[in-house]
This record gives C-alpha cells, structure tokens and sequence, in this order.
C-alpha cells in the first residue's frame, strides 16, 4: 500500500499558484501537490496525467513543497560565446579593412587574415577559427586556387603543343 500523501499546508498555496502559474514547469509542480491531496491519485497516476514519469512527478512535488509554495526564480540558461576570441563588435572592426578592400574589387585571402587575426590575438589560431570569423559575418566568397593542386603544367605544355587547334 502506497504512503498517504503528505503536504496538506502547502495545498491552499498550490491552487493559488496553479492559478497564477505562467509555464508548463510551474503548472506542473503545482499539479503534482494537489492531484495527490485532493483526487487521492498515485504518483504513478500523477505521471501519467501530467505526461512525466513517476520520479518527475515526486520531483517536482518535492521541489515545490520544499520551497512552500513560492515561485523559483528561473535559472539563468547558458547561452552566449564562451570562448570567443573577440566580442562581435571588434569581429566587425577587425574585419573591416577586409572588406573594404574586396568592396574595392579586390579579392579576399583567408591567409591573410589568419595572419592579422594571430597578430592581432597574440597567439597562433586554427585556420577554420578564420572561415568561422568570415561566415559568422555573412562572407562567403573566398580566393579562388592559383591552380588545381593536382596539375601537371609540363602535361598541359605537351598538351598545348601536340593538340590539332
């Protein structure tokens, strides 16, 4: 036999919070104290009500009687560029040079600003912390090959020489 539900003080303070509750979280911690004390419902049935599992359900019952019925600040969510080299601000001051100068018809060499960028931070970066910089700033064109890596010029010089045109 189950034990006989617990927290009858708290149950004028979960209706009122049931009543002024703004999220799913808060509704649902208020529902777990009063399915209980009220309809006499298992945790098991509580689960199933509320769309949780059992522990979820003695979970968030536990947590809102033990703070008696006052709402939780809600936790700050991580969010945010923790290991950013630069704040966007200085991205956009850094990068402006650059694109000025593609603006101007030239072409934009990652390599070069690799270097800037390590100059820059003091440190040596990987090259994709470079295409990352670019791309987060909404650049994607980038230096064409001088040539394909895989060519043969003295093959295309015979090639050139021995074609019929």
């Amino acid at each position: 036999m189950a034990r006989p539900a617990t927290g009858k003080e708290v149950l004028a303070r979960a209706k009122e919070a049931l009543a002024k509750a703004r999220t799913v979280e808060q509704m649902r911690e208020a529902q777990a104290v009063i399915l209980p004390l009220e309809h006499g419902l298992s945790m098991d049935q509580v689960g199933a009500i509320l769309g949780i599992s059992r522990g979820w359900a003695c979970k968030l019952r536990r947590r809102f009687i033990q703070s008696v019925g006052k709402p939780q600040t809600p936790k700050q969510k991580r969010g945010g560029r923790r290991r950013e080299n630069m704040t966007l601000e200085d991205e956009v001051e850094f990068l402006a040079p650059f694109f000025d100068k593609a603006a101007r018809g030239g072409i934009l060499v990652v390599g070069e600003i690799k270097q800037a960028l390590d100059k820059r931070l003091g440190r040596t970066t990987a090259l994709a912390s470079t295409y990352n910089l670019l791309h987060r700033h909404g650049w994607r064109k980038l230096a064409p090959d001088k040539r394909h890596p895989k060519s043969d010029p003295e093959a295309q010089d015979t090639f050139k020489k021995t074609s019929g045109t």
